[in-house]
């Protein structure tokens, strides 16, 4: 009778595991999940960059290109509650700065009025009504020099992340 018992335990010593097991596998962060994450970036030198620190998580639907690349495939597979430092090189963040991207404005096409001064952030509409913030690098006496770069194109990004919640 006793190895009977002790079969039985073994049994739902099994069964327990295989649930835990399942449970750990269904709260993992995968293509197609709503995630919610706090995270601080900084940039090399040390500079907190942005932050979620004192605000509600970052809510974003993984495989929808909702965020830089680099940081949706840090969230896959990560379980609630998991933290993670994950670095991410240029070509995963913002790219590499381009110069087509840098624009020369004549003055008098500006709004009147305007005071501009150089990294003063503005947006300029695109004719298919998409606005694109740009930074004032230049300001000449007919011109002014646009970038419609990312401020942090070019640089490699850290991460600090903590899966907050997924909603499948």
């Amino acid at each position: 009778m006793h190895g009977h018992d002790h079969d039985l335990d073994s049994f739902r010593y099994d069964v327990a595991k295989g649930a835990a097991r399942m449970e750990a596998a269904m709260a993992t962060a995968k293509q197609g999940d709503t995630v919610q994450i706090h995270y601080k970036g900084t940039l090399d030198d040390g500079t907190t960059f942005d932050s979620s620190e004192g605000r509600d998580p970052l809510t974003f639907t993984l495989g929808q290109g909702q965020v830089i690349p680099g940081f949706e495939n840090a969230a896959m597979g990560m379980e609630v509650g998991e933290s993670k430092t994950t670095r991410l090189e240029v070509d995963e963040a913002y790219g590499e700065r381009r110069e087509e991207l840098l624009l020369e404005v004549p003055r008098d096409q500006l709004p009147e009025g305007l005071d501009v001064e150089i990294g003063m952030p503005l947006q300029v509409q695109q004719e298919n009504g998409q606005a694109v913030p740009v930074t004032i690098t230049a300001i000449e006496d007919t011109s002014i020099t646009l970038d419609a770069n990312h401020p942090l194109a070019g640089q490699p990004l850290t991460f600090e992340i903590t899966l907050v919640a997924i909603t499948p």
